[in-house]
């Protein structure tokens, strides 16, 4: 009886120290790629970002400033043509 007593109270702790590790905050699913092909959630998160940084965390936040450089600058690939005659300021 002793031996059943101590297996369930194991048991009751082990299910509750798993149930709270579970409790934590929950991996971001937006990827770099889905943000750029979002925009309108990518201007939701960075107003976000700018005001609750702590709350969505540093990972989501740096996604959500890739995404946006990526979006500006391209995908890098453009070379830089100059122009034949310089400019007359």
């Amino acid at each position: 009886m002793r031996k059943l007593q101590n297996f369930t109270a194991t048991l009751v702790v082990a299910s509750a120290a798993l149930l709270l590790s579970a409790c934590g905050n929950p991996q971001p699913t937006d990827t770099v790629e889905s943000l750029m092909a979002d925009p309108e959630r990518l201007k939701l998160l960075r107003e976000q970002c700018k005001t609750e940084r702590t709350r969505l965390g540093d990972e989501l936040c740096d996604r959500v400033a890739e995404a946006t450089n990526r979006r500006f600058f391209g995908d890098g690939k453009v070379p830089y043509n100059p122009p034949k005659e310089s400019p007359k300021f």
